[in-house]
């Protein structure tokens, strides 16, 4: 299978196991998490059965806590499939972890980067073999200050627009609970309701075949969020502002820990 970028030829086996998808250490890192998750938190669980069973499909959810792909991933895995995630490689440079992560089949992102095309190689091979990939659409934990989806980069549109996959939008609210925003502190008890949500998938058909044009990039990925957020506004029972927050018009930077950063002075 060529790459996307024609550099080198990247393949990915058709997922297999049940849940589909998982693969040897995947089941371990799931045997020893979701009872741990189980025992810290209440599940609110809503349209699990709008997951694709099989078949290629982007997940898409919004980011509030260093949380989040743990107890995403434990919502997918009960409902039948065990993703492939883009993830910041600094994640894989971890002892232990990060050779968890990747014998898992996750795939690396080296984000605000030239090599961050090399794991769009990799996922649109992952979505041709038949594989679920998990996107935070916005790239980072969002810069609301009321932890409301910020504007989405544009990678997760790119690879539904090359591959046709279904984007399947998904709103979590709650894990921000447990792990605040870039905090460090882990709330154990009382247990925490996790609310996930779940959407049809997002019509991107006015932009078919412009996967290289960057004003419909923008676009589809404004209407993916856009899915986001209706979700998520179902979850917490309010209306999200009008105008959604945009690195590109802040002085915050478009990743890291922009908290501790600020606290120290530094841009």
């Amino acid at each position: 299978m060529t790459s996307v970028n024609g550099s080198e030829v990247v393949r990915f086996d058709a997922p297999v196991g049940k849940p589909l998808g998982v693969t040897l250490w995947y089941r371990i890192g799931a045997n020893v998490l979701r009872p741990l998750l189980t025992l810290i938190t209440k599940k609110d669980w809503r349209g699990g059965e709008k997951i694709p069973k099989s078949g290629a499909a982007i997940v898409v959810c919004n980011h509030i806590s260093y949380l989040d792909p743990l107890s995403f991933t434990h919502f997918l895995y009960n409902n039948g499939r065990a993703p492939r995630y883009l993830g910041k490689k600094s994640i894989f440079d971890f002892p232990v972890i990060g050779s968890i992560v990747t014998k898992a089949g996750q795939i690396p992102v080296d984000r605000e980067s030239a090599n961050a095309a090399m794991a769009l190689d990799h996922a649109v091979a992952a979505l041709r073999a038949g594989h679920m990939i998990g996107i935070y659409p916005e790239g980072t934990l969002t810069r609301d200050p009321d932890l409301w989806p910020m504007t989405g980069k544009t990678g997760a549109a790119r690879l539904a627009l090359l591959t046709e996959a279904p984007v399947i939008p998904c709103a979590s609210w709650g894990p921000e609970k447990v792990i605040p925003r870039y905090g460090k502190r882990i709330k154990l008890f009382p247990r925490t309701k996790i609310s996930i949500n779940v959407g049809e998938p997002v019509d991107l058909s006015p932009w078919r075949g412009m996967a290289h044009d960057n004003g419909a990039l923008e676009e589809a990925s404004e209407a993916i969020m856009k899915a986001i957020t209706v979700l998520l506004e179902e979850l917490r029972g309010e209306k999200a502002p009008a105008v959604r927050f945009d690195t590109r018009k802040s002085d915050l930077p478009r990743i890291g820990n922009f908290i501790k950063k600020k606290r120290f002075g530094r841009k």
